[in-house]
């Protein structure tokens, strides 16, 4: 099995190597693996709702009441919550919320003030 990449233009499976380069036989389209492959910077791009960039030390705004696991806690709509804190995961955002503590939030549930 071939542990190359897809070829990012055509998505083809069938992409050899030529020195340092790849190229695909399908679309003829030659890219250097090393140059494209993204950073970890570049890869960890986490969005709100409205699809503004979020980064550590913003403040959000919850916009759908969410309901605490384990607890009959919910946290309402409108929430304010100041300087949180980007993490991998599902719950891309950690951070604190005034009366329930600690908690993670999914970037999708918050928009950014």
């Amino acid at each position: 099995m071939s542990t190359l990449p897809n070829c990012p233009k055509c998505s083809s499976q069938y992409t050899y190597p030529d020195g340092d380069l790849l190229i695909c036989p399908e679309c003829a389209h030659e890219w250097n693996e090393a140059a494209s492959a993204p950073s970890e910077e570049e890869s960890r791009v986490v969005k709100d709702s409205n699809g503004n960039i979020l980064s550590d030390g913003d403040s959000i705004t919850v916009i759908k009441d969410l309901k605490v696991k384990g607890t009959s806690l919910v946290v309402k709509i409108g929430t304010k919550v100041k300087n949180i804190r980007l993490i991998e995961g599902d719950h891309d955002i950690d951070c604190k919320i005034d009366g329930f503590g600690a908690m993670k939030l999914k970037s999708e549930f918050v928009k950014k003030i």
